[in-house]
């Protein structure tokens, strides 16, 4: 009989040792750990005030690691390498062994994230208090907890690596951008007058296209002052449809604000309020679909890259035709030609006019989102809630995008040309990189 207990109690001793062993697998594909380091990565990035460009490229990089890393849980999923422009085959986890596919891929999204970004102490904490801990906490054995990290941090290196060839490092002492004295091109804006923002952007090394002009747009309409111009005719419109503006139309344009160079000036003071950029709204935007389909972990990985990708080259195309056409914004055109006292809804972000950059990252990303959740998504964006905002319902991600493409006009910092040809352009990168990039046998 005391055998008999004896072997019962042993039995007993070892099931509740194994169960939740064996249950941590199940307990790592939840992806909230990887939406969560993503929602980090976006915290810091505005806090450290990123400008829109920038800010894209910390995305693409980080969610290429990520993806790299979460791919190998499912088969079905392919490398990015060879796919993008300088990508060489990324580490390949050694084989015969057991590795937390998941935890590998938080670790190498959030090292190349911390790599990226300024606020390096305030990614320690997340990491280590917060991420990490929880893996532990789901019971992942210790040689598989050592091992995933290892791989993943292998996975970030080599992203990092890749990062450090585009060009990025060595744009930071090319030249400021020189104000021109012709009348119809940019010129600082008011309250801070800044510097023109990324203007050798398009020396960047693409991540799918083969040139930052390969999506290049219709030129917009020709500068004119006379008022029969269908310049003139842009402007007024701008500025017809900021005196007569509704209340919708207005929280439209706060909605989709997304600028992180809003300056506030109180007498003798300025400062600056932080807001997510175009691209983080969007990555918002993929981790609330995410979450509505109950997307497990590697599928919800590929959602981010994919969105990332099409946001990286969006800002690129953009600001490549930017400062080719160099296109005056509407505060400056209509302070001097229409009225000197008329001011926009939006505060005017610092670089030239054409195109529109939400008009083309957010078309590009609705592609996106379109060809992984459908075309009739209805979704509720809570993103610019945390900015005291309210959330706003969607039926599909073009109607999101479109709404962000005419925000532009209600907040006064676009023109319709700007716009609408800015959704051309996204669209049609969107298309390119869907057709050519694979994350699927």
């Amino acid at each position: 009989m005391n055998k008999i207990l004896l072997l019962a109690l042993a039995i007993a001793i070892c099931t509740s040792c194994s169960g939740p062993k064996g249950e941590y697998k199940k307990k790592a594909q939840d992806p909230e750990p990887l939406h969560r380091s993503v929602k980090k990565i976006t915290d810091v990035i505005v806090h450290d005030i990123f400008s829109p460009p920038v800010a894209s490229r910390i995305y693409a990089y980080v969610t290429v690691a990520g993806y790299e890393a979460a791919r190998h849980q499912d088969s079905s999923f392919v490398s990015l390498a060879g796919q993008l422009n300088g990508l060489e085959p990324v580490p390949a986890p050694e084989p015969g062994v057991e590795y937390c596919y998941p935890l590998a891929s938080v670790q190498a999204t959030l090292k190349v994230g911390r790599t990226l970004v300024f606020s390096e102490d305030k990614m320690d904490d997340f990491i280590n208090n917060q991420i990490l801990k929880g893996f532990r906490e789901a019971g992942v054995p210790d040689d598989v907890y050592e091992r995933s990290i290892a791989y993943g941090t292998k996975v970030a290196d080599h992203i990092i690596a890749w990062s450090s060839k585009d060009n990025y490092k060595q744009s930071r002492s090319f030249p400021k951008y020189t104000i021109q004295n012709d009348a119809a091109t940019w010129k600082p804006t008011p309250p801070a007058y800044m510097d023109a923002v990324e203007p050798h952007w398009n020396k960047i090394r693409t991540f799918v296209i083969d040139s930052a002009s390969q999506f290049r747009p219709l030129p917009p309409p020709p500068f004119s002052i006379d008022k029969k111009s269908e310049f003139y005719q842009t402007a007024l419109d701008v500025f017809e449809t900021g005196v007569k503006l509704t209340e919708e139309q207005r929280e439209i344009a706060s909605f989709w604000d997304c600028n992180p160079f809003v300056m506030n000036v109180k007498g003798h003071v300025m400062f600056a309020t932080k807001k997510i950029s175009p691209g983080g709204h969007w990555m918002n935007i993929t981790r609330v679909t995410c979450t509505m389909n109950k997307m497990d972990f590697v599928h919800s990985a590929e959602a981010y890259v994919r969105v990332a990708l099409s946001l990286v080259d969006g800002f690129i195309i953009c600001w490549d035709e930017k400062y080719r056409s160099k296109v005056i914004r509407p505060e400056t055109y209509i302070n001097q030609h229409i009225d000197e006292n008329w001011v926009p809804v939006l505060q005017t972000p610092p670089f030239p006019e054409y195109t529109s950059g939400h008009s083309v990252i957010s078309s590009s990303a609705a592609v996106a989102l379109t060809g992984l959740f459908g075309d009739h998504f209805a979704y509720r964006d809570s993103t610019e809630t945390e900015f005291g905002l309210t959330a706003r319902n969607f039926n599909s991600f073009y109607d999101a995008a479109n709404e962000a493409s005419i925000s532009r006009l209600y907040g006064g910092i676009h023109y319709r040309p700007a716009i609408d040809n800015g959704i051309k352009q996204g669209r049609a990168l969107g298309t390119y990189i869907q057709e050519k990039v694979k994350t699927r046998k």
